[in-house]
């Protein structure tokens, strides 16, 4: 790794990190650098190649090529070291469904070393933190799916980990215990700890993280801040509704020939959404953006409803993913444009 190890504001810097399963390069060469104290957010659909990168960071895989630092200890030769400042949730509950919550923590926490009193004391602190104090003494089998998440996660920081993974941890859940499982990661992070956050909800990584990195094939096709992102695939999206469901073919021509970019069909019949690449060389987003609405108008094009704003993180993935699919197949390279913004 360029530079020796990562310094101590590092909790994670990897170079040309590789995972192979037979013929498939489930990593190809990840490099990341993880500032500590921070949620960094992993990004990408499934099979992208999260999970394993994850597992080898953690220790659980040996990577086939490249390295890997946590916090400056190899996660090979100084595994042990690694492992006694991290924890990991998996995508599914670890905890024992036999057992009630209290069980479960106790029961680890006398694993993790601690004394019964001093594991009852740390189990208690847990559920009445976790919103599930008044069901300490129910089976694991009978919470919900937001419930088990929680306490997967308090399982996970029995002993207050210095790193801590989340593998897709709102995966099937409601939007109201997403939400809880949100404010314990951000309250995690308040304590100290850094935690890396893989997911395929592109909400979640624009809630959470400060910085993103994206994977596709396993290789981050991208990494930034959030505007970072945004800005990297267009000043500005233009979302509009129409009056009339009809109009929409015809919307969709004139949008396209006055801005020169394709135009999303939404699923809502009457709406339409385009990204603007303004530049300081060009007309800015909103002066494009004006001119396309004249354009509209003049073509008999009733609009209801008008936006511009930055781009969301679902049309940066896309915008992205599709820039990757166009890359040279064989010699794995991406046109200037694909790469993203440098870390």
């Amino acid at each position: 790794m360029s530079g020796g190890h990562p310094g101590p504001e590092l909790a994670i810097e990897t170079a040309g990190l590789v995972k192979v399963f037979g013929e498939n390069r489930a990593v190809d060469g990840i490099d990341l650098a993880v500032p500590a104290g921070t949620v960094y957010g992993v990004l990408g659909p499934n099979g992208a190649g999260k999970t394993t990168a994850v597992k080898m960071l953690a220790t659980l895989l040996r990577p086939d090529g490249g390295e890997a630092h946590v916090f400056g200890k190899d996660v090979v030769r100084e595994a042990d070291a690694v492992r006694g400042r991290v924890s990991l949730t998996g995508q599914y509950a670890s905890v024992d469904e036999d057992l009630t919550g209290t069980e479960n923590l106790v029961l680890l926490g006398r694993l993790l070393g601690h004394s019964k009193a001093a594991a009852r004391v740390r189990s208690a602190q847990l559920l009445e933190a976790f919103g599930l104090a008044e069901a300490a003494d129910r089976q694991i089998k009978n919470y919900s799916g937001g419930m088990r998440r929680r306490i997967d996660i308090a399982a996970s920081i029995l002993n207050t980990p210095d790193l801590l993974f989340l593998d897709e941890p709102t995966t099937g859940l409601d939007p109201r215990s997403r939400n809880q499982v949100w404010d314990i990661v951000r309250a995690v992070v308040a304590q100290g700890t850094t935690v890396l956050l893989t997911t395929q909800y592109l909400d979640e990584a624009d809630h959470l993280a400060s910085r993103i990195a994206v994977i596709d094939h396993g290789k981050v096709i991208a990494e930034g801040t959030k505007g970072e992102l945004k800005a990297s695939v267009g000043s500005g999206s233009v979302h509009l509704r129409l009056r009339d469901p009809a109009q929409r073919p015809e919307a969709e021509r004139v949008l396209r020939r006055a801005l020169n970019v394709a135009v999303q069909l939404d699923p809502d019949p009457v709406a339409l959404t385009a990204t603007v690449n303004g530049s300081a060389s060009d007309l800015g987003a909103a002066e494009q953006a004006a001119r396309a609405l004249s354009e509209l108008a003049s073509s008999g094009i009733t609009v209801d409803n008008f936006a511009l704003g930055q781009p969301s993180l679902d049309e940066v993935f896309l915008a992205l993913t599709d820039r990757n699919k166009r890359s040279d197949p064989e010699s794995g390279t991406m046109n200037d444009s694909t790469t993203g913004v440098s870390a």
